[in-house]
């Protein structure tokens, strides 16, 4: 039977559907028939089915065509393997040599656990075919046996002729887990990510695997920043700053941020880390318009109080008190802030007695946390309760030390109050 014959009649399998219905009633159906029975059957993935009805046409009338679909079925539902090995050895021993009869052999023997033989039909294709297809499958039995370099050469002629990017991702797999070559995986694929205007995602992570094994923090960025251009989701862009936290580059995780104008909280987190507090200012009072989220008062009282050339200047900390006063007014209760306006009321001598019972308050939400202590001890101090400031700052010295210079100068203070 002819290849236009088998077109023909996928082309008629809906005008002979009804046809075969009624033939296989009478038990009675012509060649035709079975073919569109068997197409079917492969439509809907009943590839045992299939099998059997192209063996049919196969034992009847003798063409490879229905040889060869026969056994792709068996192929496909696992099933029959030997004897489908057997009937292609048959017919090749009548028709030598034919190249689709190894194409088959191969993934054939594969699955029946008969590696060697798998690898003899390779050799053999590899001998006759130079074409893409044909040295993708014979790399498949040298994997099974173990000769992965021989395998990588395959497979590597097989890119260099196609550029395929799945065909490189199996390389960078073998190279990376089997032959030792993970930095030339790395550069196979930075360079086809450079050569190629589509590059799917599976490279990028795979990139960023090995990237990870070789500890190559810079690579890990550049990927991620990629894919930030690509999809700019809060993933990437969560991992593109963890990168620069753990190359400490604060600087560079800022000039990211801004060249993409992204004002978020992050940026902002950094200003004030890096003590920029102008800019951090600039983009506080943009995410207070932004959400009105009552905390931005209170972390404006902080910057304006950082960001002052003099502590003690008058007008200064009147707004700072009064950031503060409207912040908590509005329900901002974080110990963070009740401790830093409860130790600024103190520590300027504000209102000494306010800023005690505010960093109580604190000390509600964290009673062990050491700077609450230490600032508590302080208005103690202030207000000249020396045993009580005693108390309190000797806990904060036996669990911190002596290493911050505050402390230090909060304790000798205290050590001489009478």
């Amino acid at each position: 039977m002819s290849r236009y014959r088998l077109a023909a009649s996928i082309i008629t399998v809906l005008f002979l559907f009804l046809g075969v219905v009624q033939a296989r009633e009478l038990r009675v159906l012509s060649e035709d028939e079975l073919i569109i029975q068997g197409l079917l059957y492969d439509e809907y993935k009943a590839y045992e089915n299939s099998r059997e009805i192209f063996g049919k046409l196969y034992d009847s009338t003798g063409a490879k065509e229905y040889l060869f679909r026969e056994v792709t079925s068996s192929l496909l539902s696992r099933s029959h393997i030997a004897q489908s090995i057997e009937r292609l050895k048959h017919w090749d021993k009548a028709h030598p040599d034919t190249l689709e009869v190894k194409r088959l052999l191969i993934p054939l023997y594969l699955t029946n656990q008969q590696i060697q033989e798998a690898r003899n039909q390779a050799e053999g294709l590899v001998e006759r075919s130079s074409k893409p297809r044909d040295l993708d499958l014979a790399s498949n039995p040298y994997l099974y046996t173990g000769e992965f370099k021989k395998a990588l050469h395959l497979l590597n002629k097989v890119y260099e002729k196609t550029h395929n990017e799945d065909v490189l991702l199996r390389m960078s797999v073998i190279m990376d887990e089997y032959t030792g070559e993970r930095k030339k995986a790395i550069q196979l694929l930075e360079m086809h990510r450079r050569m190629n205007v589509t590059v799917s995602n599976q490279l990028y992570y795979k990139l960023l695997a090995l990237y990870v094994k070789e500890n190559d923090v810079d690579g890990v960025l550049e990927v991620y920043k990629i894919l930030y251009d690509h999809d700019p989701n809060e993933k990437y862009l969560s991992k593109i700053i963890d990168a620069y936290a753990y190359k400490g580059d604060m600087n560079g995780a800022i000039a990211f941020l801004e060249k993409k104008h992204i004002e978020n909280k992050t940026l902002y987190a950094l200003y004030k880390a890096n003590k920029e507090y102008d800019k951090a200012l600039r983009l506080e009072a943009k995410l207070y318009a932004k959400d009105h989220d009552p905390k931005w008062l209170a972390e404006k009282a902080i910057l304006l109080f950082e960001n002052a050339k003099d502590k003690n200047d008058k007008k200064m900390l009147d707004k700072v008190v009064s950031f503060f006063e409207k912040a908590l007014s509005e329900g901002v209760d974080d110990s963070l802030y009740l401790n830093y306006y409860g130790y600024t009321l103190i520590e300027k001598k504000i209102d000494i007695k306010k800023g005690i019972k505010i960093v109580k308050e604190a000390l509600i939400q964290q009673p062990d946390n050491t700077y609450y202590l230490d600032s508590l001890a302080w208005g103690y101090y202030r207000k000249h309760q020396c045993k009580k400031a005693y108390k309190l700052m000797k806990k904060v010295v036996d669990k911190e030390g002596l290493e911050e210079p505050e402390i230090i100068e909060h304790w000798d203070a205290i050590q001489k109050c009478k």
